[in-house]
């Protein structure tokens, strides 16, 4: 098959969840004999090179630049008279418009897959040029939920009205264009009954996020560092931030209190400078690291303070992977198939995570045995050769929705 894989950005390098989900369906999709043409939008944050993609074999990356930073001026703008909300308005081009149609009109596809909402509105291009070309949505979120969220945390009157205006916007958006796909793969099982909600026809199948083992392999000559936990994440993204905060306001100044011999590292790319400033003893801000696989393999204990957010942490199933002991809120482990005190160590009140910690630095919560049944389930449900067949079938299955005689 010949897959056009649409992208709000280029993926590459893998360092976050979104860019390391799409460069993995591309990377194994050319794996199993498939060829993939990746049109990105190349924004000035995640800009790079037609050539960064030249590393996959069978896999073609053509990016399109796109100004996607926010602007006070056109958030305002959009406010008053925008017709879609402004979080995809930024990625509404043009330019990605023309290059699309004539990748259309010039080529052969057998399917398209569009990453997300934020490039979701562009399934009336696509269905316009190529009516009876099977489009299915990669659904990385339910966007709207993760605003939701955000404004439900939110301290500030003001920025909660915001926030509370965005979600609105997006749920009326992914209502209006989510069910104009073919097929939907949502990237955990409660997104799945989030999409059918919204009005997602069938199919909305479950597809997860994978992890190629072949990047996540242990490091015999790496040793953890006793008495040390570890978070990494993009500290862009508001969710992360909102986690790392509360778990840094409720849980480790009594924790640091208890276990004076404990210590915290935190890795992310964009880390803002009040993180960078901090001078909390014993919290060691790293900033962004060049190898998450050895980031992990350098600490002891993961934790994942999420709060807010949607779809699936991406960065869990990477630390299991490596055999990590993973301390996570509920809504962190949502959508992985976990089992509490198992693979996993699950907690939404800061007194649990305390006495969790309070186990760890006494040997008595077995982080080695946890860790090693995380690694097992990874390899038991998440290897991306798996994730890959999933997609293929949902190909299969997308193009008996349209009309056979069409596409002659």
């Amino acid at each position: 098959m010949h897959i056009l894989q649409l992208c709000p950005r280029v993926p590459f390098p893998p360092h976050d969840g979104g860019a390391i989900a799409m460069h993995d369906v591309a990377a194994g999709l050319a794996a199993a004999g498939h060829q993939v043409t990746v049109l990105a939008i190349n924004t000035p944050k995640h800009f790079q090179p037609d050539t960064v993609l030249s590393h996959l074999a069978g896999v073609r990356l053509v990016t399109v630049p796109v100004d996607t930073r926010l602007s006070p001026v056109k958030a305002l703008k959009n406010l008053l008279v925008g017709q879609v909300p402004y979080n995809v308005e930024r990625f509404i081009s043009p330019a990605v418009e023309a290059r699309l149609v004539e990748l259309l009109r010039t080529e052969q596809f057998d399917v398209v897959q569009v990453e997300g909402t934020f490039v979701a509105w562009y399934v009336d291009v696509i269905k316009r040029e190529q009516p009876s070309l099977p489009v299915v949505l990669r659904a990385h979120n339910v966007e709207y939920t993760i605003w939701q969220m955000l404004a439900e945390g939110e301290a500030n009157p003001l920025k909660r009205l915001y926030l509370r205006h965005l979600a609105k916007g997006l749920k009326k958006f992914e209502q209006d264009f989510l069910p104009r796909f073919d097929a939907v793969a949502a990237i955990t099982e409660p997104d799945q009954r989030r999409l059918r909600a919204l009005g997602c026809a069938e199919p909305v199948v479950f597809v997860p996020a994978g992890v190629d083992l072949t990047r996540f392999q242990v490091n015999p000559g790496i040793r953890a560092k006793p008495r040390t936990l570890f978070m990494i994440g993009s500290l862009d993204w508001l969710p992360n931030l909102e986690g790392l905060d509360w778990f840094l306001d409720h849980v480790w100044p009594q924790a640091h209190e208890l276990l004076p011999e404990l210590e915290l590292h935190i890795a992310g790319k964009n880390t803002p400078a009040r993180l960078q400033g901090l001078t909390k003893k014993n919290v060691i801000v790293h900033g962004f690291v060049e190898s998450a696989a050895e980031f992990m393999q350098q600490y002891d204990v993961m934790i994942v303070p999420l709060l807010s957010g949607g779809g699936m942490r991406i960065k869990i199933i990477e630390g299991m992977a490596l055999g990590k002991c993973i301390i996570s809120t509920g809504l962190g482990s949502e959508g992985i198939f976990v089992r509490n005190g198992f693979d996993i160590v699950l907690g939404d009140e800061p007194s649990a995570w305390l006495e969790y910690l309070r186990r760890y630095c006494a040997g008595e919560l077995d982080q080695q045995a946890i860790g090693q049944e995380a690694a097992r389930t990874i390899a038991r449900l998440y290897d991306n050769r798996r994730v890959i067949e999933g997609f293929v079938d949902l190909y299969s299955i997308a193009s008996t929705r349209v009309q056979p005689a069409s596409r002659a």
